[in-house]
């Protein structure tokens, strides 16, 4: 089914050109051009739309206001912003209803990367509910211990920014924020920002203060209590499962670049859990209880339940508010790694391993020619040709969990 993609810009000859740039995708997508923001929502009200690209600075209705009226009405679409504007305070009004902020002159096929990769995952949850919530999602929540420190740090005359991004670095849901931010073309970066402390040093102590304490950006993890859910332990398998990738990362000596790439995708792999247990608490409990309950993989009883699981949610999100693509894939696919396609050593293998060595008892040795457990996929580990160091790849991880969990960066 082709996607349906509305357009919105106040001049006809900017409207025009797209037209022209995006006539090879007709085949592909079945695009509609409003030359108003009240246009736009009138279209909106005759026919459901996919993505809605809009232009910022417009009369009447500026893209702002559309966007905040489409988070409200039709939370499922995607929202991107297409300007040659770069004012901050106009970004900072719409940095909680865009999921990607993109500057003109943009080309037809860096366009088309972008609506593709948040139409190839959006596919991949089936339940409209799900899929409405996770496109409607404004933050991730944080940790209320670390929420409360970051913003009673930024309260202070004499915080630097590297205090602020050792605390952000920490925390699953403003880490993803920040990435999502830092990553926007407004900062016009020539490449994909992966390091936290990096992106918090690009934004500066001004804007993060304004995302935090007037924009209110950030959020705390509100009082979800149900059996089998704890917060802490989410938490600390997330710091957990991203050293052990980047360890793992380090022992076949991948580039620094690459390296902080596999830690944050190890650190927010199981970002959809955050989502569902916020959304869909009482739901979410029970699939815990289930999972617990018959010794299921959680995911699978999140596929019964929801038609899709934590895996797809967070990786969906990620696609949307713009993280690089490899994260991406890693977060949707760390539990099948087959299904991604992917046949070389990238974040995806390591944060696989990671997670799947997590969950095994690290004190015990085990004979990998004789025992393979169900965790990893054994298939596409022989693809990418590693199955010789997996007794070694254990051992890097038992060390580190033998010094300490420590801080988790």
């Amino acid at each position: 089914m082709k996607k349906k993609i509305l357009f919105v810009d106040d001049e006809p000859e900017i409207l025009s050109g797209l037209r022209r740039m995006l006539r090879k995708f007709w085949h592909e997508w079945d695009m509609v051009f409003a030359e108003s923001g009240q246009m736009a929502l009138k279209f909106l009200e005759e026919t459901p739309f996919d993505v809605v690209v809009t232009d910022m600075r417009m009369p009447g209705m500026d893209g702002a206001e559309l966007l905040e009226r489409v988070a409200r009405r039709y939370p499922g679409t995607v929202r991107i912003v297409l300007s040659g504007y770069s004012d901050q305070d106009m970004v900072m009004r719409t940095v909680s209803v865009a999921h990607q902020y993109l500057s003109k002159p943009c080309d037809a096929d860096e366009l088309k990367r972008v609506i593709e990769q948040a139409a190839v995952l959006r596919d991949t949850i089936y339940n409209d509910r799900v899929k409405e919530v996770v496109s409607g999602m404004e933050t991730v929540p944080s940790c209320p211990s670390l929420y409360l420190k970051v913003t009673e740090a930024l309260k202070s005359p004499d915080i630097s920014l590297q205090a602020i991004g050792e605390i952000i670095a920490k925390d699953v849901g403003m880490t993803a924020k920040i990435l999502q931010l830092v990553n926007s073309a407004f900062f016009g970066l020539p490449r994909k920002i992966t390091n936290i402390t990096q992106a918090v040093g690009i934004l500066g102590l001004e804007t993060i203060r304004t995302l935090v304490l007037m924009a209110g950006v950030f959020r705390a993890f509100g009082h979800v209590r149900f059996s089998g859910f704890n917060l802490e332990s989410l938490w600390e398998h997330a710091m957990t499962v991203g050293r052990y990738a980047r360890a793992l990362g380090e022992d076949v000596s991948v580039p620094p670049g690459v390296s902080d790439a596999i830690y944050l995708a190890g650190m927010l792999h199981d970002v959809g859990k955050f989502i569902l247990a916020a959304s869909f608490s009482e739901g979410f409990g029970k699939i815990l209880e289930i999972s617990e309950k018959e010794g299921r993989p959680l995911y699978q009883v999140e596929w019964e339940k929801y038609q899709t699981s934590h895996a797809e949610v967070g990786g969906y999100l990620m696609g949307i508010w713009g993280l690089p693509d490899d994260i991406v894939t890693a977060i949707a696919f760390h539990h099948v790694p087959t299904q991604a396609g992917v046949s070389q050593m990238s974040p995806l293998l390591f944060v696989h391993l990671a997670n799947g060595f997590s969950h095994l008892p690290l004190d015990e040795r085990r004979d990998w020619t004789r025992e393979f457990p169900e965790v990893f996929d054994r298939e596409f580990l022989s693809r990418v040709g590693v199955l010789d160091k997996m007794a070694a790849w254990e051992e890097t991880c038992r060390k580190i969990q033998d010094s300490g969990r420590g801080n988790g960066e």
